[in-house]
């Protein structure tokens, strides 16, 4: 016998902010919505939840269903409850965000009921669907503060990359310019990369030594006290 239920019951979706690095740029993946509400408006990737999957499940299936991505970084963000938040009825969005690694970066395609989908650059957004502004807002702060004392950086870089191009990353999801010699030194100091002896290939400038991220030293620095000023100053111009 079904159980009736004295009060209503909010529905439950969930959305994916997923930031992408394209070597010049962050970006955002969007898709344009095939149906109403907000029917040709650009969105976040997501969905309702089913009722026997949890929710991790739910936002990496609306993910591969809409987009095609999978096996990619995830993180949950925030849960948006406002009453009016959605057209349809009362909707509550647990939000996740994703960093893709420029190796990944074109594999996305539209699917499911995604008319389209495009790479935006955070410099030049369009009107999103819902409230999907605030969530991209919210998710670009989160990852503004996490960089300055975790490495996700390197969730957007491919295995092998210059110190130039970590130092970029930096400087795009911080928005301003860091000094390069002190970058280095301390990026150096932290001892979670390891130095290659290989060269960047077919560049039009003298080619950079090569380094990759040592995840088996950086949990080895977590369990033994990683020093938060030192990552503090990394960032300091």
């Amino acid at each position: 016998m079904p159980y009736t239920y004295d009060y209503p019951r909010p529905s439950v979706t969930v959305d994916a902010v997923v930031f992408g690095y394209d070597g010049t740029d962050l970006k955002v993946l969007l898709i344009q919505r095939k149906n109403n509400p907000y029917a040709d408006y650009w969105a976040l990737p997501g969905g309702f939840v089913d009722m026997d999957e949890d929710l991790e499940t739910a936002v990496k299936r609306e993910l591969e269903e809409e987009t095609g991505l999978k096996d990619i970084f995830f993180e949950q963000l925030f849960t948006f409850g406002a009453p009016n938040r959605d057209p349809r009825g009362r909707v509550i969005s647990i939000a996740y965000f994703a960093l893709v690694k420029k190796t990944d970066f074109h594999y996305a395609n539209a699917a499911s009921d995604a008319k389209d989908l495009k790479w935006f650059s955070m410099n030049n957004l369009p009107k999103l669907a819902f409230d999907h502004n605030d969530i991209l807002g919210l998710a670009l702060d989160r990852i503004r503060g996490k960089v300055r004392w975790q490495p996700i950086g390197f969730e957007l870089l491919p295995q092998k990359f210059p110190l130039s191009e970590l130092q970029h990353i930096y400087e795009t999801i911080l928005g301003g310019k860091l000094d390069k010699r002190n970058f280095r030194k301390n990026i150096i100091k932290m001892d979670i990369l390891t130095e290659l002896d290989e060269y960047q290939k077919d560049v039009s400038h003298r080619a950079a030594r090569l380094y990759s991220f040592d995840q088996k030293k950086y949990d080895q620095k977590l369990k033994e006290g990683f020093d938060f000023e030192l990552r503090q100053k990394l960032l300091k111009k």
